[in-house]
């Protein structure tokens, strides 16, 4: 089969070094990783983020379906132009994945999905729909620009459609707005300001060569990788699956408990683990040694061996950095084995990196 590209891929592919990524063609760099990482922590960067999957949401039921789908509760939306982040779940609190829900106008919701997840995702929703009055609506005619950075409202803001600029400008943290033209959020995966922008694929491609021509920086999947570690973000498949919960992956935050009688998918399993004092805990690493920490290393504690669920180095701190999960009582220094060596490291709270300042010693 071959590879789907999205929309970077066919129109700015000078210097950029291609990678299979979930059967998509993503470019991991446009020339230099670390050029693109620092664009985004002091200006603006942008991605090309058509991979990921767009779903509608809509019908009369809409609302009571996502309530019982997702471990986060949309009735926190009490109105249109707000979004949350939230973790669908399976019947053993398994992730199976995690993504934003936006409150559209009505009745209506627009949920954006993992790409590599698309298939298993939308074949959940789909039987979970059954049992109420609602339309699952794949968008696969949309693409989906990020622009991150401290500068990047300001300079993305001009670039949108005249009749959509004000309300996107004046957006908080997790508010949307949309046009007939375009559908604008802002939110992102990078811990800095800025839009993710979805529109039609050819309001895309003028939109892509309106950034560039002004010198917003395009950014690929190396870059995207190392900001959103520095700002403690969980990657689907690497720090939470199926065989995981929101509770031992950093996220008991996105459940919403009450009230106590929403009976959303996996909740007896989360609330019995919830009492499980020994449950594993997603923390943060520092590394005080030579090396990199990488996915699967083991992680060795006073209270008992983890694992590196993320690692990498981290361009911002210039030191390597990572997620793990580890027992639940542990804490202080650890090692990490890496090329069955002991490294000493650091345990700590993410994220690392956010807004441009290091929030870690």
């Amino acid at each position: 089969m071959t590879n789907q590209t999205p929309l970077h891929s066919r129109h700015v592919v000078a210097g950029a070094r291609m990678v299979d990524f979930g059967g998509w063609d993503m470019p991991l760099h446009y020339g230099s990783q670390l050029e693109e990482h620092h664009a985004v922590r002091r200006e603006a960067g942008m991605f090309d983020v058509s991979h990921m999957t767009v779903v509608d949401v809509a019908g009369n039921d809409a609302t009571r379906f996502l309530r019982h789908l997702l471990a986060n509760d949309v009735a926190k939306l009490a109105a249109s132009g707000r979004g949350l982040y939230s973790c669908m779940l399976n019947e053993a609190g398994g992730v199976i994945d995690d993504l934003i829900v936006y409150r559209r106008a009505g009745d209506g919701f627009r949920a954006v999905v993992n790409a590599a997840t698309r298939a298993q995702d939308l074949a959940w929703m789909q039987q979970v729909a059954a049992g109420f009055d609602v339309a699952v609506i794949e968008r696969a005619d949309t693409v989906m620009i990020a622009i991150q950075g401290p500068r990047a409202v300001a300079v993305a803001t001009p670039l949108l459609p005249a009749g959509i600029r004000e309300a996107a400008g004046a957006l908080g943290s997790f508010g949307c707005v949309e046009s007939e033209l375009a559908f604008v959020a802002r939110t992102g995966y990078t811990g800095e300001d800025g839009f993710e922008i979805i529109m039609d694929e050819a309001a895309g491609l003028r939109f892509w060569d309106a950034a560039v021509t002004a010198g917003i920086s395009p950014c690929g999947l190396g870059a995207r990788d190392t900001l959103r570690l520095e700002a403690g973000l969980c990657l689907y498949g690497q720090d939470m699956d199926q065989a995981t919960s929101p509770l031992v992956s950093g996220l008991a935050w996105t459940v919403a408990w009450e009230p106590a009688e929403r009976a959303f998918i996996g909740r007896a399993a989360l609330e019995a683990q919830r009492s499980d004092q020994s449950r594993a805990k997603l923390v943060g690493l520092i590394l005080d040694d030579r090396g990199i920490m990488r996915h699967g290393q083991r992680v060795v504690t006073a209270a008992g061996d983890g694992v590196v669920t993320s690692g990498g180095f981290s361009p911002t701190i210039q030191r390597s950095i990572a997620l793990a999960r580890i027992p639940g009582d542990a804490a202080g220094n650890c090692q990490v084995e890496i090329r069955n060596v002991r490294r000493d490291a650091k345990i700590v709270r993410p994220p690392f990196v956010r807004h441009g300042k290091i929030l870690v010693d």
